[in-house]
């Protein structure tokens, strides 16, 4: 089989969004109608997330070359690949809201910081929260214990003044 040099472009083109994609992921997207193919390529944009269509054999070698391992298997059928480079969650994240809309996409699998993970893994990663949120649950968690500890000493506190408090009405009232 001889490789023209336009498929070494192409090849080496995905070699390299591969190598440096944070998170993948590789659908089949047979049946999709040109409406919803053109609404899902704009969230992707929106995003900051490349998806483009790939011949099987190109996605192969550029896999092969970048050093990622295991997805020969899932390489049947008309494949897509939708890669980001700073957040490894969103790819996953909005196919699997897209295939609520358009049940005629499937997932084939996911790479996940060039390991290849299985479609059950990418839905485990499309449910997770978000980065903001995780954050967040994070800061909540390390602020909780500070400020469970400062209304201990507050309560001390208060204690001492409603007892001070007591004893003030007491001497006045004898």
């Amino acid at each position: 089989m001889a490789v023209t040099n336009e498929k070494k472009v192409v090849v080496s083109e995905l070699k390299e969004k591969l190598a440096a994609a944070q998170g993948a992921v590789l659908i089949n997207y047979r049946g999709i109608t040109v409406a919803q193919d053109t609404k899902l390529r704009r969230i992707f944009r929106e995003a900051g997330v490349d998806y483009f269509v790939a011949k099987n054999t190109m996605i192969r070698l550029a896999a092969a070359q970048a050093g990622i391992e295991g997805l020969e298997p899932v390489l049947e059928g008309p494949s897509a690949i939708a890669l980001s480079v700073s957040d490894p969650v969103i790819p996953a994240k909005i196919i699997s809201e897209f295939m609520k809309e358009a049940k005629v996409i499937s997932i084939k699998s996911g790479i996940l910081e060039g390991q290849v993970i299985d479609e059950a893994k990418v839905k485990a990663l499309a449910d997770l929260p978000s980065r903001e949120v995780l954050v967040s649950r994070v800061l909540a968690g390390m602020q909780s214990p500070i400020a469970g500890f400062v209304n201990v000493l507050q309560g001390n506190i208060r204690n001492l003044v409603y007892t001070l408090e007591a004893v003030r009405q007491q001497k006045e009232s004898a």
